[in-house]
């Protein structure tokens, strides 16, 4: 398959930035910028066939600086929140960047989502490989972390994620994809009316602050259940605070990707299954989204115009020892993989 890479912009330091574009046989379509390795377009069919962009995002470079929402990024070095921007490893601790205060926040100030990636394109499966380093103490992380992530489009409409990390220093990584995705194409201004469906009986129970408590609670009897088939809109107002943000545990084994979730959007007939091999998947409903941001089609971004299923570890676990871990040393590596992939019915 030939990858087409053409320019997406410039950058305040004048660097260039470009964007690469996956076309399957059944003419679905990925765009991935190698600034901060986002995917700025998906294009999959309805169930009539019809092809329409299923993430929200920007026609050029300059609508993603500098991205609050985190909109189609790899965010890290560390998704997700660490309390009070402190841990410790190896009885040393670490401070990090505050930028949620007043926590650590999806790698800090300047994450992975806002750095230029290193790009190679492997035409021969149809995937682009993208590569960045992050020095030693940045955002206030331990060790140089080389990070590796590979999109891969396949004719099965997958797009599969791979994610590798080594380091010289003992350090955390988590690293996960924070596409918004609305799957009726922009016919609809919100996801209330999509149905969810998440394989998981518990969740991590959090603070005020969104940090975990370290409780593993279950979702039976709450708003947060999803373990049949329901619309997002459906209990959304029975929540206190900001609409669905939470990490569910997956339980699965961590061997090879497994089925995570399901969205299903009923007028389009689309169809997203998630597969990973992480512990944890985040359900965000776009809450903070305020109508401030112009994306494609001139289209505006209101509260809940997309969701997110980052499949992730769970938040703070640098300092929940209970929690599957995050922490990698030199002469290992993280490796993990995520699958969306697109059906009708």
């Amino acid at each position: 398959m030939k990858i087409n890479k053409e320019p997406f912009g410039t950058l305040p330091t004048g660097e260039e930035v470009y964007l690469y574009t996956l076309i399957n046989k059944n003419k679905v379509q990925v765009k991935i910028t190698n600034y901060g390795a986002i995917v700025t377009s998906l294009i999959t069919p309805d169930k009539d066939g019809k092809m329409g962009d299923v993430v929200l995002g920007f026609n050029t470079v300059e609508g993603y600086i500098p991205n609050e929402p985190h909109i189609g990024g790899v965010v890290g070095r560390y998704a997700n929140r660490i309390a009070k921007g402190k841990f410790t490893l190896d009885n040393q601790e670490y401070t990090l960047s505050v930028n949620d205060s007043p926590n650590h926040l999806h790698g800090g100030n300047i994450g992975f989502d806002r750095v230029v990636w290193q790009a190679a394109e492997l035409p021969e499966q149809n995937a682009i490989k993208l590569t960045y380093v992050s020095k030693d103490l940045e955002e206030g992380y331990p060790g140089n972390l080389t990070a590796v992530v590979a999109y891969t489009l396949t004719d099965d409409n997958e797009l599969k994620i791979d994610y590798e990390a080594t380091t010289d220093k003992p350090t955390p990584v988590n690293l996960t994809n924070h596409s918004y995705f609305n799957l009726s194409a922009g016919r609809e201004q919100d996801i209330l009316s999509h149905v969810v469906q998440i394989n998981a009986a518990k969740y991590t129970a959090t603070d005020a602050t969104l940090i975990h408590t370290g409780e593993l609670r279950l979702v039976e009897g709450t708003p947060y259940d999803f373990t049949e088939p329901v619309a997002v809109g459906k209990r959304i107002n029975n929540l206190q605070g900001y609409g669905y943000d939470l990490n569910y545990v997956l339980g699965n084994s961590g061997s090879r990707p497994e089925h995570a979730a399901t969205v299903y959007e009923p007028v389009s007939g689309r169809v997203l299954e998630v597969y990973t091999t992480q512990p944890g998947l985040q359900l965000y409903t776009g809450y903070h989204l305020k109508g401030d941001l112009t994306g494609k089609n001139n289209r505006t971004y209101n509260r809940y115009a997309g969701l997110c299923l980052e499949a992730q570890h769970f938040p703070d676990s640098p300092n929940h020892p209970n929690f599957p871990s995050t922490i990698i040393r030199p002469g290992e590596k993280y490796q993990e993989t995520t699958i969306y992939k697109f059906l009708t019915k």
